[in-house]
């Protein structure tokens, strides 16, 4: 088995933002996965293989677990709490490609998918997960999908997540203002900082 991670462009994801009937939580929704068609990393997944893979996953959500998911996209199938921004909520089929809807937590990195969507920015998803590679022809087989993360968009010379979080950390006191964005998700003051602080590096950078 080899750790396997997908990414799509905006353009392939097609995400598309969504807020509950309150107001008070935010998604993301979109093609999480193509199938039946060669990828840019020359590997193809049968639609079977990722129908199962969101059976799985949509058996562990309705299981009550939290399958949890990370601003940019790690090399290995390890999830960062400290880098945790969403949840699945669930995962289906549309045709050959797997789509999921993403829920946006309030937490420091929730906060930042959340302020760069309001600010515009396009962002795509990448698969994680783990499976078998023919050599011959690329095809993945045993394939599981462990999580969905959120990636900024491919052509830009660095990831927009991280040259954020990187901003942020160098900040004065910007680290301070992390951790205290994380233990405070309930306090409107931190949190409002915290969102005034990202928008003004997104400006700062351009995005």
């Amino acid at each position: 088995m080899v750790t396997l991670v997908e990414q799509l462009t905006p353009s392939q994801a097609n995400i598309v933002k969504e807020s509950s009937e309150d107001g008070k939580s935010l998604y993301m929704k979109g093609i999480c996965i193509q199938g039946g068609v060669k990828n840019a990393n020359q590997r193809v997944y049968p639609v079977s293989e990722i129908q199962t893979a969101i059976k799985t996953i949509n058996e562990q959500v309705t299981g009550g677990f939290s399958v949890l998911g990370e601003v940019d996209h790690p090399s290995n199938l390890r999830i960062n709490l400290d880098r945790v921004s969403h949840m699945i909520e669930n995962m289906w089929m549309d045709g050959p490609n797997g789509f999921g809807k993403l829920k946006i937590l309030p937490t420091p990195m929730g906060k930042l998918v959340e302020t760069m969507l309001d600010s515009g920015v396009r962002l795509g998803v990448s698969s994680r997960g783990s499976g078998e590679v023919n050599e011959s022809n690329g095809e993945v087989k045993n394939f599981e999908i462990v999580t969905v993360d959120v990636v900024a968009q491919p052509s830009a010379p660095e990831a927009y997540p991280h040259a954020i979080y990187e901003g942020l950390m160098n900040m004065n006191g910007g680290q301070t203002l992390f951790n205290l964005a994380g233990e405070a998700t309930q306090d409107q003051k931190v949190q409002k900082y915290l969102t005034e602080s990202i928008k003004k590096l997104i400006n700062e950078l351009k995005l």
